[in-house]
């Protein structure tokens, strides 16, 4: 391992490794990115449904998708390692009064920053998804070119490309201690070893409160599980299997947070759970899956003859408005955050990771993170955003 670096950054996920990699093509390359598992991409990045959507609530946020998705579309080109992103579209159902005149006044934002968006009643939703029922459905939202992404091949995307122009990549070293000089960054201490450094970025997902602490500071960022399970067709079922979506729309119950899309031959679903506290453990809670089908065979009905296939659990991390915190800490010199991004992450990091590496950079980010500041929190109540599913 490197004794010394430029920038040291903590975690293998998505951020991470946007950021090592814009700040690479900034020309700072002695960098060592710090995983503490033995495989990058491990964690929440691995875990996720892997969505990337322009329908947000808040202007900042919808800025950072246009920027992101727009880098997805031409990942190829910029990064040199191909990904598989398919733009079928967000299909968000909105059963409550309140949702629609919450819904009405950001698709008006969202329009107003250049974003396709349709408004769509009950029965054009329904022609958009074979097999899907549209009782109580008062309205839904429509945006064409939100999709699907790989997390695991954007994340190896930014990863080698970075690595070629001179990154280390740390795997299964884990982060013990920061260590200070008069409230700036010197070091940061390892399982394998000190490597000396004035820049430190945390990127550690859900972990993000615990690194901070090394720093003496406090992120505010909490874990929450999330469930996804995948559902198969057998052959008695192929009637069910034909009663949903051939493309990989993804279809959002805003009410009740319920979501699918295609996966292969089957259908990759999940919905919130609002009665869970915080947590690390990613254990599947497989008595929570009958509350999901509940909803889902609603929803979906062809679902009530597919099989479970298989299940999985990833954490959220999670502000107390759901905005990300992004930038520098001024009581810290040299560290850095990136956190905080209420489970929509990895479509964010793309512009989130180029942002970072322009602030570090000393350059002019051309994005106002006012509503991304640490010190938003200290201030009291802001406008977060109401689009967490």
């Amino acid at each position: 391992m490197k004794r010394t670096a430029d920038a040291v950054i903590i975690g293998g996920g998505c951020m991470g490794a946007s950021v090592a990699y814009h700040l690479t093509r900034r020309g700072v390359t002695d960098i060592v990115l710090v995983e503490r598992e033995q495989l990058l991409a491990t964690g929440s990045t691995g875990r996720n449904a892997g969505g990337v959507r322009h329908q947000f609530s808040n202007a900042a946020n919808i800025q950072l998708s246009i920027e992101s998705i727009r880098f997805l579309e031409r990942f190829v080109d910029e990064v040199g390692h191909p990904i598989d992103f398919h733009q079928d579209g967000y299909l968000f159902l909105l059963s409550s009064n309140a949702s629609v005149d919450t819904f009405r006044r950001n698709v008006a934002l969202q329009r107003s920053l250049g974003v396709e968006v349709e408004w769509l009643d009950a029965e054009a939703a329904a022609q958009r998804v074979p097999g899907l029922n549209v009782d109580g459905v008062a309205a839904a939202t429509c945006c064409r070119r939100d999709g699907i992404a790989d997390p695991n091949g954007v994340t190896m995307g930014f990863v080698k490309a970075a690595q070629a122009a001179g990154a280390a990549i740390e795997r299964d070293t884990e982060v013990t201690g920061i260590r200070l000089d008069r409230q700036r960054i010197a070091a940061v201490e390892t399982s394998h070893g000190v490597v000396e450094t004035g820049v430190v970025v945390n990127a550690a997902g859900p972990y993000a409160r615990q690194i901070g602490r090394m720093a003496g500071i406090e992120v505010p960022v909490d874990p929450y599980r999330r469930h996804i399970f995948i559902a198969a067709f057998d052959r008695l079922a192929s009637a069910a299997a034909a009663q949903v979506p051939d493309s990989k729309i993804m279809v959002i119950d805003f009410e009740t947070t319920f979501y699918f899309h295609r996966e292969g031959a089957g259908l990759l679903f999940g919905m919130g759970d609002p009665l869970e506290a915080t947590t690390f453990d990613t254990t599947v809670q497989w008595d929570f899956l009958p509350q999901v089908i509940d909803v889902a065979v609603k929803r979906l009905p062809a679902l009530a003859e597919a099989s479970i296939s298989h299940a999985w659990a990833g954490l959220y991390e999670i502000t107390p408005d759901a905005n990300p915190v992004i930038g520098p800490v001024p009581q810290v010199e040299g560290l850095f955050l990136i956190n905080g991004f209420s489970g929509h992450g990895f479509q964010h990091s793309p512009a989130a990771g180029r942002i970072l590496a322009d602030v570090i950079a000393g350059r002019n980010p051309c994005f106002d993170l006012t509503p991304f500041d640490l010190n938003r929190f200290a201030r009291g109540p802001a406008a977060g955003e109401c689009y967490v599913v």
